[in-house]
């Protein structure tokens, strides 16, 4: 569930909304002349969605990870290590 509320009202009825988010796991969309502009969810919530970010990250650096292999297939391991060390001399 979800409420779309302004910030004065907020500032109104702080601790109801509040524990409103914690016991009932409202979502409540604050909103500044009538624009969406921050959420309030539960900390459950809120490290659910840290998860999934986290996950989003690991996914596409292995997609990176292996788009690298992929490209380097043609090199040889001397090659790697002998540019490795070039670039390390400049």
């Amino acid at each position: 569930m979800q409420k779309i509320i302004g910030v004065t009202e907020l500032q109104r009825r702080f601790r109801a909304i509040f524990d409103e988010v914690v016991r009932k796991k409202t979502t409540v969309i604050l909103t500044r002349g009538s624009r969406p502009e921050a959420v309030l969810i539960s900390y459950q919530d809120y490290l659910r969605f840290q998860e999934i970010q986290e996950k989003e990250v690991l996914a596409r650096f292995d997609q990176v990870w292996d788009r690298l292999a992929e490209s380097n297939t043609t090199y040889s391991d001397e090659e790697i290590a002998a540019d490795i060390e070039a670039t390390r001399r400049e």
